[in-house]
C-alpha cells in the first residue's frame, strides 16, 4: 500500500490558521508578541534577501533568521546540492562506517581555518558551544570555564552556564559553577586564571547582543594568558563565522589570535538544514578520543548527515566562487559609513558600531526638552522601547525587517543576508532616515510607544 501526502496540499487547506496553531500547541506568548508589536505578517514566499506577501509586496529581510540566512533564501547552488544528495538515496547515517561528505566538507572547512586540525559535527550553535566546553574539560582535566558579561553561546544547560545575561538563566539553576568576567578586562582574566582550576575562556570576538567588539589586542594577550596557565582558548563563531564580519571568522581581524576550539553553525547551513561545526588543535581531539573503547565518548545521532553536509560544502562552494566574504566587507562598510554619518542629524542616534555586515545602532537621551521628556517616559516603563518603536515602522511602513538586538537594550542589530548590495543598503537607509526623522518631529510612532508603554505595564 502507498502513503500518500501532499504538502502543498495540507498548507493550502490549513496555513491560515498558522497563529491559531502556534498559540494552541506551541509556544503561546509567541503569537501574543508579535501580534502586539505589528509583526504578525503572513509571508508566503522567500528569495535572496526578501519575502514576499500574498499580495506580492516586497519585504527587506535585514535579519537573516537571525544570521542563519548568511547565502538569503533558497540560493540555487545549495538548493540544487539538496535535491542531488536526495536523490543519490545515500546509505546515510549507518554509524558503522565513514561516509565521504562529512570528511569532505572539514578539509574544506579547515582550509579557512589553517591553525586548527580536526572538526566535530553537531546539530546547532549550541551544540558547537557544549561540545567545545566538554573537550576543553576533558583536554586540561580542569572544570571551571569563563566567559564575558553579556555573552550569548546558547540555551541548553552547559551553554546557558556561560551565558552572560541573567535574564535567561532564571529559574533553570542550577547551572555550572562557571565564571563570567567582563570583555576586554584582563586582569579580571588573569585572577581567575590564577585560581588554577579554568579549563577555558570561551568569547564572541563581536558579542551579538548589543554588538561590543572585544577591543584591539584582548583576543590575542587573553590567549597568551590562558596558555601560561594551561587554559583554551574557545572562539564562539556562532553568528560571526564564515564571512559575517568581512573576514572568514571575527577573531581574524587581530593578528596572532588562533584560538584551540572555535564553535561555528547558523550559516553553515544554508539556511535548510541544522549544522554545527566544532573545530579544534589535533591534541585536543585526540585527548577526548583517546582509545577505541571511548570512541563514541561524544556523538550526536544526527551529526554528520549527508543532508547537512551537503549543504556545507555547497556553502562554502558559494562563499569561495562568489567572493561573500568581500562582498560583505564592502557592502558593510558602505552601510555602516552612511548610517554613521546620521549621528550628527539626530540627536536620539548614539553610536553605530560592528564589522562587515553585524551593525548595531545605538540611540540614547537626546538633549531637547520635548524628546528628552517623551525618552524618559518609555525608560521609566521599560528600557528598549524606543528601539523597538523604530523596529516596527521599518516594518510597517517601509516592510524592512529588523529586531532589537537583545532585551532592555536601545540597539538596534543589522544582520541581513551577506549577498546584499548598494540597492539594499539604499533602501534601508531611506526607511532609516524616514522613521528618525518622524521621531525627532513627534509623529505617529510616538502614539505607538503609549501601546507599548501600556503593555510593559500590564506585563509588571
Amino acid at each position: 500500500m502507498t502513503t500518500e501526502f501532499d504538502l502543498g496540499a495540507l498548507l493550502a487547506e490549513r496555513g491560515a490558521e498558522r497563529y491559531e496553531l502556534h498559540a494552541r500547541h506551541l509556544n503561546h506568548q509567541l503569537p501574543r508578541m508579535l501580534h502586539t508589536i505589528g509583526f504578525d505578517k503572513v509571508y508566503e514566499r522567500g528569495e535572496g534577501a526578501y519575502f514576499w506577501d500574498a499580495d506580492g509586496n516586497d519585504y527587506l529581510d535585514m535579519l537573516a533568521g537571525f544570521g542563519v540566512m548568511g547565502l538569503g533564501r533558497h540560493h540555487p547552488v545549495v538548493r540544487k546540492a539538496l535535491h542531488d544528495v536526495l536523490d543519490a538515496q545515500l546509505p546515510d547515517l549507518t554509524r558503522f562506517d565513514c561516509a565521504p561528505l562529512p570528511g569532505l566538507l572539514a578539509e574544506r572547512l579547515l582550509t579557512h581555518s589553517p591553525h586548527l586540525d580536526r572538526v566535530f559535527f553537531g546539530n546547532s550553535g549550541t551544540e558547537a558551544v557544549e561540545t567545545a566546553l566538554k573537550f576543553a574539560r576533558r583536554a586540561t582535566g580542569k572544570p571551571r570555564v569563563l566567559y564575558c558579561e553579556h555573552s550569548f553561546h546558547g540555551l541548553t544547560t552547559g551553554s546557558l552556564s556561560v551565558l552572560g545575561e541573567q535574564g535567561f538563566r532564571d529559574g533553570f539553576g542550577p547551572l555550572l559553577p562557571d565564571t563570567a568576567v567582563p570583555l576586554g578586562d584582563l586582569d579580571a582574566l588573569e585572577r581567575e586564571l590564577k585560581k588554577g582550576d579554568v579549563a577555558a575562556l570561551i568569547v564572541e570576538p563581536i558579542q551579538g547582543k548589543g554588538v561590543h567588539e572585544a577591543p584591539p589586542g584582548y583576543l590575542r594577550s587573553a590567549q597568551e594568558l590562558l596558555h601560561r596557565h594551561k587554559a583554551l582558548l574557545i572562539a564562539d563563531e556562532v553568528q560571526t563565522g564564515l564571512g559575517r564580519t568581512g573576514d572568514f571568522y571575527a577573531y581574524q581581524h587581530e593578528d596572532g589570535v588562533e584560538p584551540d576550539l572555535v564553535c561555528v553553525a547558523k550559516a553553515l547551513s544554508g539556511g535548510y538544514v541544522p549544522v554545527s561545526a566544532t573545530l579544534g588543535k589535533d591534541w585536543i581531539f585526540k585527548k577526548v578520543y583517546s582509545s577505541m573503547d571511548r570512541v563514541l565518548v561524544h556523538s550526536a545521532s544526527f551529526g554528520s548527515n549527508a543532508q547537512a553536509m551537503a549543504a556545507g560544502l555547497a556553502v562554502l562552494s558559494v562563499m569561495e566562487n562568489e567572493q561573500i566574504v568581500a562582498n560583505a566587507r564592502a557592502t558593510g562598510e558602505m552601510l555602516k559609513s552612511r548610517l554613521t554619518a546620521l549621528i550628527d542629524r539626530y540627536e536620539l542616534l548614539a553610536d553605530v558600531r560592528g564589522r562587515g555586515l553585524m551593525i548595531g545602532i545605538e540611540f540614547g537621551r537626546p538633549k531637547s526638552l520635548k524628546l528628552r521628556s517623551r525618552w524618559i517616559m518609555l525608560q521609566a516603563a521599560r528600557k528598549g522601547l524606543f528601539a523597538q518603536m523604530v523596529v516596527v515602522p521599518l516594518l510597517q511602513r517601509h516592510r524592512i525587517l529588523t529586531q532589537v538586538s537583545g532585551d532592555h537594550l536601545e540597539v538596534i542589530k543589522l544582520i541581513p543576508p551577506l549577498i546584499i548590495g548598494e540597492r539594499e543598503v539604499d533602501r534601508f537607509v531611506d526607511a532609516f532616515t524616514a522613521v528618525m526623522d518622524d521621531a525627532h518631529n513627534g509623529g505617529l510612532m510616538w502614539d505607538f510607544g503609549k501601546t507599548l508603554v501600556k503593555q510593559a505595564v500590564a506585563d509588571r
